[in-house]
């Protein structure tokens, strides 16, 4: 259920319609736009009146929702959420943000050539794994903590945001003092335990889409979160499984439109993951850009014949430039710009 507050409605006024719902039964959880005060009751209760709300003082009107997601729904922020950061990056906005980097940190070396070729290009953020689930036990599976300093050391040299993969609840202390963004991949975008810790942490969570997902179920995932009070996710289209085998995974594109109509929160895409193949990365990256996507996860690699990983969908810096240099020209034509 939701309770839009009138422009004008107290402090006061507030409070005490937040105390009626709590002893309706319901868990509160406040957000403050533009013009209003939003409040949305997440419970099991269906045996209720709303006039009961709307005579109360302040309160402009009250709708339940029939969708089984309640803070991720579009009701519950209508103006749309913009993660914003320290360094004055906003994700959501009217500027479209790159997160680019090597699929895994693999030497202070690579990574800070990597890291510096992708500002120069326009990159605002840096991705890298420390901890890297394979498909195989025998694959490279990340330098961990020495991985997590360098990625800190890199982002604050050429002042990029930080983004890293976390696979399990004990990695969140670990990571919490170098990482700016916590990326959950989809392998465990069901991972309920893993989404509702990350509720209790008070830094942004970028959420992938499973291979075998609906955005329905995307959505309920990103519930998990906020119903911890942490609202700031990014959800993520990076590709599902179809039953085509000539790329990677298939990369549902429209997901981006879908997702802007159905839920307030900001839109990445992930063409590296969701193709696989590096000639099909930047085509789909500009057309995500069309679709709609507030981010967009770039891998890119000096050298990328020799990556421990994904070196097949990691784009050479001089295709990363082009590219960037072409999607400066795509987003002014759907009203945005590249950050």
């Amino acid at each position: 259920m939701i309770v839009a507050m009138q422009e004008t409605a107290s402090e006061e006024q507030i409070q005490v319609v937040m105390e009626h719902l709590m002893n309706m039964g319901f868990s509160v959880h406040r957000t403050t736009g533009e013009r209003q005060s939003i409040l949305a009751a997440v419970g099991a209760r269906s045996d209720f009146d709303t006039r009961n709300l709307e005579v109360l003082s302040g309160v402009e009107h009250v709708h339940r929702i029939s969708a089984p997601y309640k803070l991720s729904g579009k009701a519950f922020r209508p103006e749309g959420t913009i993660v914003q950061f320290a360094n004055g990056v906003k994700v959501g906005g009217e500027e479209v943000i790159v997160m680019a980097g090597p699929c895994s940190v693999e030497s202070r070396e690579q990574l800070f050539t990597v890291a510096e070729l992708v500002a120069k290009a326009g990159a605002r953020a840096l991705r890298g794994g420390a901890f890297k689930p394979r498909s195989s036990p025998y694959s490279f599976q990340g330098l961990g903590i020495e991985a997590l300093k360098l990625l800190r050391e890199a982002g604050d040299k050429f002042n990029l945001l930080v983004i890293s993969e976390v696979m399990e609840i004990s990695q969140i202390p670990q990571m919490l003092p170098y990482i700016d963004i916590f990326q959950v991949g989809a392998r465990n975008m069901q991972n309920f335990n893993l989404l509702r810790e990350l509720g209790k942490v008070k830094k942004p969570a970028l959420l992938k889409r499973g291979i075998a997902a609906t955005i329905e179920e995307l959505l309920l995932s990103a519930e998990y979160i906020m119903s911890g009070g942490n609202y700031d996710v990014i959800l993520c289209e990076r590709g599902i499984r179809t039953f085509e085998t000539y790329t990677r995974n298939t990369l549902d594109i429209c997901a981006i439109p879908v997702i802007h109509k159905l839920s307030h929160l900001p839109m990445a895409s992930d063409p590296s993951h969701g193709t696989g193949l590096r000639d099909k990365v930047a085509p789909m990256a500009r057309a995500s850009i069309a679709a709609g996507a507030d981010v967009l996860l770039i891998e890119v690699h000096h050298d990328p014949d020799k990556a421990l990983s994904d070196g097949a969908q990691s784009l050479y810096p001089q295709q990363f430039h082009e590219l960037m240099d072409t999607l400066r020209m795509i987003a002014p034509a759907v009203g945005r710009k590249l950050a």
